[in-house]
């Protein structure tokens, strides 16, 4: 068959089904309608109603965060032993380990406050970047810890996920139709 002949030949009638077909097979994802989740980390979306193996996730994750800290207080020993060995004196030793604590302990905090509330944009979180790699295992086992009650920054993305349905539902339950059509208003 022949070009010229290709073109002549006549189309298929397109019936209601395959053209719903071709559409949908062309077309973009549909997006729903109404705010969508924010994704966490590890998590997607999972979180909304906790499917595909959302729990065995977190499992996964809050053991490996905690092995991650175990590890990585094994190696802060082993450069503590290093400064011993080293002879730099007690001042330093001292000095070092209460320094990875106090780090430690500021890190568990803030990292389990930005859990419960998002930081202001003005706030210090960017100032306490520095002192929050330093106190790195305190931020670990804070997740670890957050993994075993939910996930990390669910419940703050679950209020506003929940307040920005409520909102869009009642936004459009209040609608009452096409504007143009409404009779004008009465002059007093």
């Amino acid at each position: 068959m022949s070009d010229d002949q290709r073109d002549q030949t006549p189309a298929e009638p397109a019936t209601p089904a395959r053209a719903a077909a071709s559409a949908s097979a062309s077309s973009e994802p549909v997006v729903p309608a109404g705010p969508q989740p924010e994704p966490i980390r590890y998590f997607g979306t999972t979180w909304v109603n906790h499917e595909s193996g959302y729990g065995l996730r977190r499992a996964a994750l809050a053991v490996g965060s905690l092995v991650t800290a175990t590890a990585a207080a094994v190696l802060l020993r082993l450069s503590y032993e290093g400064l011993e060995i080293g002879n730099v004196g007690p001042f330093l030793s001292i000095s070092v380990v209460v320094l990875f604590a106090i780090a430690s302990a500021i890190a568990f905090i803030k990292t389990w406050d930005s859990y419960n509330r998002r930081p202001a944009p003005s706030s210090d979180e960017a100032a306490l970047k520095g002192l929050k790699t330093i106190g790195f295992i305190g931020s670990l086992i804070a997740y670890s810890l957050r993994c075993l009650v939910e996930a990390p920054g669910e419940k703050v993305r679950r209020a506003e996920y929940e307040r920005a349905l409520a909102d869009y539902e009642r936004r459009r339950s209040t609608r009452t139709g096409n504007p143009a059509a409404r009779r004008p208003k009465r002059k007093k």
